[in-house]
Parts: C-alpha cells; sequence; structure tokens
C-alpha cells in the first residue's frame, strides 16, 4: 500500500514539473556536460577577473603608512622613491625592494605578469624554458606565456559569444522571415543567400585587414556577415513546419497580427535547433578567431590571442611549451564546448525522460 501512494505521488510530481524544469533535468543527468558547464564557467569567470589572477602589479600595497592600489591607480616611479616620473616597474628590483623595508608590504596576484608585460630581467634568453618565475616560459618576446594564455582565453571567449549572438539574432530574423511568409519572400532570400555564400569570405577578410586596420570589432562585423546563414535554414525548416498547424490557424482567427505570431507561438516552438547549435557555434567563432589569428589576419598584435600563440609555437619549435600549453587550453576549451552542446541536445530531445 505504501509503494503504491509512494508511486502515485511521484507520477503526481513528475506531472507538476514546468517543461523548463524538465529540460535542467534531464541536463543535470548528463554528468560529463553538467560538470563541463561547472568547469567552464570556473574558467571563464577567472578570465574576466584576469587583471586579478595575472599582472605586473600589486594588488594593494602600503608605503610610507599610505595604502595604495596599483593594480587600479598608475603611480610614478617618484612615487616608490625614484627618480623618474614614468610609471613604475614593479618588477624592478628597486621598487621591490622599497617594498620589503620596515612598515612597507605588497600583496601581488597569483601570477606577477601581464600579458604584454616584458621580463627585462629574466636570466634566460627568450623564448625562456618554464621556471619558477615563469611557470610556462616566456614567448619570443619575452612576454609571460600563462598570461597570454589567460587574457587570449578571455578575449577568445568573449569573441565567440559576440559572434554567436549575433549571428543567432540574423539566423532568426532572417530565417523567421522566410520560413513565416514562404512564397517569393522564401524565393527571394534563398537565391540570395546562393549568391552570399559564395562569396569569397577569407579573400575578401584579406582585402579588408590590408585596407583597414586590423581590430577585434572588425573581424567581429565581417564574420558577423557571414556566420548567419547555416543557423537561418533551421529556423527556417522550423518556421515552414509550424506555420500551417492548428494553433497558428487558431492565433490568426483570433486576429493576431503576423509579428505576434512569430514572436510569441511559433518562435517559442522553433528555439530548439537555435539552444541546441549555441555551444557548436561558440566553437567555430572561437576556431575561426585562432585560425585567422595564426594566418595574420585577426586581432593586433598587440591583443593576448592564442593563435598568435600557435603561430609562435610553429616559428620556435624549439621552445615547445609554447604550442603545447597553447594546444591544450584550445583542446579543453573546445572539448568543454563540445560536452555542453552534447547534453543541451539531448536534454531537448522529447524523447528522453528526466
Amino acid at each position: 500500500m505504501n509503494a503504491t501512494v509512494s508511486s502515485t505521488v511521484a507520477v503526481s510530481a513528475g506531472k507538476s514539473v514546468s517543461p523548463a524544469r524538465r529540460v535542467w533535468l534531464r541536463f543535470k543527468k548528463n554528468r560529463r556536460g553538467y560538470w563541463s558547464l561547472i568547469i567552464f564557467s570556473i574558467l571563464v569567470v577567472i578570465s574576466l577577473l584576469a587583471e586579478l589572477v595575472s599582472n605586473d602589479k600589486p594588488l594593494v600595497a602600503r608605503y610610507n603608512g599610505e595604502l595604495v592600489f596599483p593594480v587600479f591607480t598608475t603611480y610614478s616611479e617618484k612615487k616608490f622613491g625614484g627618480d623618474f616620473e614614468s610609471q613604475a616597474d614593479y618588477l624592478d628590483p628597486f621598487i621591490q625592494e622599497q617594498f620589503q623595508k620596515d612598515g612597507n608590504w605588497a600583496i601581488y596576484p597569483l601570477n606577477r605578469y601581464h600579458f604584454d608585460t616584458l621580463n627585462y630581467f629574466a636570466t634566460a634568453p627568450n623564448p625562456a624554458p618554464p621556471s619558477a618565475d615563469n611557470w610556462l616560459g616566456t614567448d619570443d618576446r619575452g612576454r609571460d606565456v600563462v598570461a597570454r594564455l589567460l587574457y587570449g582565453f578571455r578575449v577568445s571567449v568573449l569573441f565567440g559569444l559576440a559572434l554567436t549572438f549575433t549571428g543567432v539574432l540574423l539566423g532568426l530574423l532572417t530565417g523567421a522571415v522566410q520560413g513565416y511568409f514562404a512564397g517569393k519572400t522564401d524565393l527571394f532570400f534563398q537565391r540570395f543567400m546562393e549568391i552570399w555564400g559564395a562569396m569569397p569570405e577569407l579573400y575578401l577578410l584579406i582585402i579588408f585587414a590590408s585596407i583597414f586596420q586590423p581590430s577585434v570589432g572588425l573581424l567581429l562585423i565581417l564574420l558577423s556577415l557571414f556566420g548567419w546563414m547555416g543557423l537561418s535554414d533551421y529556423v527556417r525548416a522550423d518556421f515552414l513546419r509550424n506555420r500551417n498547424l492548428e494553433y497558428v490557424q487558431a492565433a490568426r482567427a483570433l486576429g493576431l497580427n503576423n509579428s505576434q505570431i512569430i514572436w510569441r507561438h511559433i518562435l517559442p516552438n522553433s528555439l530548439t535547433p537555435v539552444v541546441t547549435f549555441l555551444p557548436f557555434r561558440m566553437s567555430g567563432a572561437i576556431l575561426a578567431l585562432t585560425s585567422l589569428d595564426f594566418l595574420g589576419l585577426g586581432v593586433p598584435a598587440s591583443t593576448a590571442s592564442l593563435g598568435e600563440l600557435l603561430a609562435q609555437g610553429k616559428n620556435n619549435l624549439d621552445a615547445w611549451w609554447i604550442a603545447l600549453s597553447t594546444f591544450v587550453v584550445l583542446t579543453v576549451m573546445l572539448l568543454l564546448l563540445t560536452n555542453i552542446g552534447d547534453a543541451l541536445r539531448n536534454s531537448l530531445d522529447v524523447r528522453r525522460k528526466a
């Protein structure tokens, strides 16, 4: 009797679970995807706080009875007993000695290098192998590889999110218009996409890179012009299937206009391919940025970049730590995104039970 009551309560509770909660339970059941999401989120948070984790400036210091915050404020060398008005170099042994005097102290980040810091006081020639000061060595310009990887990871993730957002927005808009109105509208868009998709994207990037100064914004705009077409096809197919279903015809009969029918009724039922492909689209955006940086067509040279590190590894094969560490970071990043995408795809499968 108790077993029957328990099963009845369990069934009733299962029926009361909302669709969003049911998707989350399916996602959480996939341990690989669930833990990949947690690990990736932790890595993203750490990269967003990169200035507090890897920096050549102290987080907080006490000098001559005054608290200073070099990581947030720029101080001259004269501030700490130097002779020049230029910005203080906190890797300079003289400045470090000043903080070691009586009553003075400084708290440094975990890694004492910024992504563009040149270690002028290194004892080994560049690129230097891993050491106690540079955990993964330095590149051919004397910059710390750990710092370059951390800041490059942040640039890749933020660029991937931005490119994914713009691609999804354009893909949803064009796919919804094609699928809902169909007919001549759909025919026109299909012919336009065939012509637009035939344009040589790489050649255009090379041309624009030679005309304009490379920047993250310019690269984002150029890649967004072509990154929406794949998703647009999936959204179009869902809209073509749903536009003639009973609930859409009922909405028309109630007097709802086209925009209300699209955004309130059809779009929520056509988001499965959009949500499913989000991690994979982000992986593709990160790979695109890395490839362009590797070819020298991406972000400016002063920006931390995983592709630029790979190019340095290719040019300095004896400095194995550069290519190996960058390859590991890229592999882990893409593997985590792939696991999240697989788990998300399975969680949206209505044939699975939570």
